[in-house]
């Protein structure tokens, strides 16, 4: 366990910056996971901790559990309490970070063929909506979720805490090419684009109980229009009151929940 007591240090620049640079984050092939709760859900998901850093006062309040974790992790060190909260990304900041392999992986069809369920996002920006949508897909059994190359980045400090340990064991893959992602799955499944348009199909007549791909897009624009015409169908959710619209990740969790059901 190595002491660190300046802000200079080396390490303490290298996670500020995994911290705040999507494009470092990919470059290094890491991210950070904050908190006691989402560090244990790493070990406990058998995610690739890289290093762990914990402050002098967590590491005191939680000797134990440092030393447990120090077991299965290459490197590990101790930071001034101040130190630790000017590389943390929360204003009261438990004490303990974790670096991790990003989890990305290619989906293999085969697994996901027989009456899979998979949500798709296209170009989806805001961290929040996508922690909240990750969580949610996770929690009602969502096999898989595939994010366009345009969503926000699915490792970012918000995303990763809003998803509440979901990064870790969700199934995800970044598809450099979403339409045709969709028109390969369509070759065993059935696509739906979710669209504000009166002529698709409604989401209260159901879904296909096979294989299906439902796709939600932007928080503004929608989905682009190639990634609607690759979907075998268009779908809508049904609305009563005023609003024209709902937010996405409300969105996505009603047509999760009809998919699952």
């Amino acid at each position: 366990m190595e002491y660190i007591y300046s802000k200079e240090n080396k390490r303490i620049k290298y996670l500020k910056k995994l911290s705040s640079s999507a494009s470092y984050r990919r470059e290094e092939g890491v991210f950070v996971a904050e908190g006691l709760r989402l560090c244990t859900d790493a070990l406990d998901s058998g995610a690739d901790v890289v290093s762990a850093y914990f402050s002098e006062t967590f590491f005191n309040a939680h000797r134990e559990f440092a030393e447990q974790a120090e077991d299965g992790i290459k490197e590990s060190f101790i930071l001034r309490d101040s130190i630790f909260s000017a590389v943390s990304d929360t204003k009261t900041p438990q004490g303990v970070l974790f670096v991790i392999k990003t989890l990305d992986k290619t989906i293999d069809f085969d697994t996901i063929k027989d009456n899979g369920k998979v949500l798709a996002l296209e170009n989806v920006q805001d961290p929040v909506n996508l922690g909240t949508i990750l969580r949610t897909a996770e929690a009602l059994g969502v096999d898989a979720v595939v994010l366009s190359s345009g969503c926000c980045d699915v490792y970012s400090p918000k995303v990763v805490r809003g998803s509440m340990g979901a990064v870790f064991r969700l199934p995800m893959h970044i598809a450099a090419d979403l339409p045709e992602f969709i028109r390969v799955f369509n070759s065993f499944g059935t696509s739906y684009a979710a669209v504000l348009d009166r002529d698709s199909v409604s989401l209260s007549e159901g879904l296909d109980k096979g294989a299906v791909l439902a796709v939600v897009g932007n928080e503004g624009n929608g989905m682009t229009p190639e990634a609607v015409a690759a979907c075998t169908n268009k779908l809508y959710i049904p609305m009563r009151g005023g609003a024209e619209s709902l937010n996405v990740s409300a969105a996505a969790g009603i047509i999760i929940w009809e998919m699952v059901k």
